[in-house]
């Protein structure tokens, strides 16, 4: 039976991004979206045992949480082979693990296809910018472009606060600290809130997660940081809404309006399989101007798809805009276009009347 080490690397020269190791199934790898193979022997559930607990050593962590909770979350490195991410859990009286490699160079946005526009967000100097969109879409991946790009251009303090941390920055024109969850502070909430005492000029909120992390996010970026975070929404208005609905409906008022200030971006994206058997990421962007800000303070969200259409001039763009540019340019199929689109009449209809 192979150790983990070797699965590992067997992984990342197969261009892997996931591996499955779960009982009852061969050592399975993600390849460009689609799950494949990687060795032949199906595992018993003694050997996905052995398996996590070697993951484990290498990260002298104890496995008390994932037996008492049912699953444990975290990140370690292996050197001469790369850095991961490990999600493992309980399921069906075993244990199993997905593993998430993750790159130890920093990405290049122009290989990751992230637009301008998204980049130039790195000259805020203060606010709230989201990037949202489904699990594993590249949201860690573009924020990190974005502190890259902050980290390269100015000076001051950068702090990420992440669950687990995903790239290592390394200190340039700006100095970076960054905190894991659970192994640098007890939860999101102690740590930003410790954060607004380290006299920070940019926070990374890994994700948003409850009521006291956005309250704490909010408050963080009207006294004049630049906070960065995350959501599981897909669309400026279904971001607004899910941020205003944490809320008991007594406060709902006060957030709109606290959020309308300082609400500076709204960045969405998908990751839609590629002709040639890749990924490449469709965007929504959303740049917050006066006529969205009235929109957030008087709970009309519903209608901010019409200010983003209107405001390509501005750097805005829509998901269904972007995934039919995807379409016209031959990278993705009408099927994938149709599948990932929000309004797939509207899109079906504007294929057709496109059609060369």
């Amino acid at each position: 039976m192979a150790e983990i080490n070797d699965i590992l690397q067997a992984a990342i020269e197969k261009c892997g991004s996931d591996v499955f190791i779960i009982p009852g199934s061969c050592v399975r790898v993600k390849i460009s979206g689609e799950v494949l193979p990687l060795l032949d022997i199906v595992l018993k559930p003694d050997d996905t045992k052995r398996l996590i607990q070697q993951v484990y050593d290498l990260d002298h962590r104890d496995m008390i949480r994932l037996i008492e909770q049912g699953d444990d979350d975290f990140s370690f490195s292996i050197s001469g082979v790369g850095r991961f991410r490990c999600n493992a859990y309980q399921q069906r009286n075993s244990y199993a693990m997905v593993l998430r490699v993750v790159s130890l160079s920093l990405p290049d946005p122009l290989n990751m296809h992230i637009p301008p526009e998204i980049l130039q967000l790195a000259d805020l100097k203060k606010g709230l910018v989201l990037v949202t969109g489904p699990a594993a879409s590249g949201k860690s991946t573009t924020l990190a472009c974005i502190i890259d790009r902050i980290n390269q251009s100015r000076s001051g303090h950068i702090i990420t606060i992440e669950d687990p941390i995903e790239f290592i920055h390394a200190h340039q024109k700006s100095v970076v600290s960054q905190r894991e969850v659970e192994h640098d502070t007890e939860s999101y909430k102690t740590a930003l809130r410790a954060a607004l005492r380290q006299s920070p000029n940019v926070i990374l909120l890994g994700e948003m997660r409850d009521l006291d992390a956005i309250q704490t996010a909010l408050t963080a970026a009207e006294t004049g940081q630049l906070v960065l975070s995350t959501l599981h929404t897909v669309g400026a208005a279904k971001t607004i809404d899910r941020i205003i609905d944490v809320f008991p409906a007594n406060q709902q008022q006060q957030i709109r309006i606290q959020l309308s200030m300082v609400l500076r971006a709204v960045v969405s994206q998908q990751l839609l399989p590629t002709l040639d058997g890749g990924l490449e990421p469709a965007f929504e962007i959303m740049l917050v101007n006066s006529a969205i800000q009235n929109m957030i303070r008087d709970g009309k969200a519903h209608q901010m798809d019409n200010v983003i259409y209107a405001g390509a001039n501005e750097g805005m763009r829509t998901m269904d805009g972007d995934i039919f540019r995807l379409y016209q340019e031959k990278h993705i199929s009408k099927e994938t276009a149709l599948l990932f689109a929000s309004n797939q009449d509207l899109l079906k209809k504007k294929i057709s009347e496109n059609k060369p």
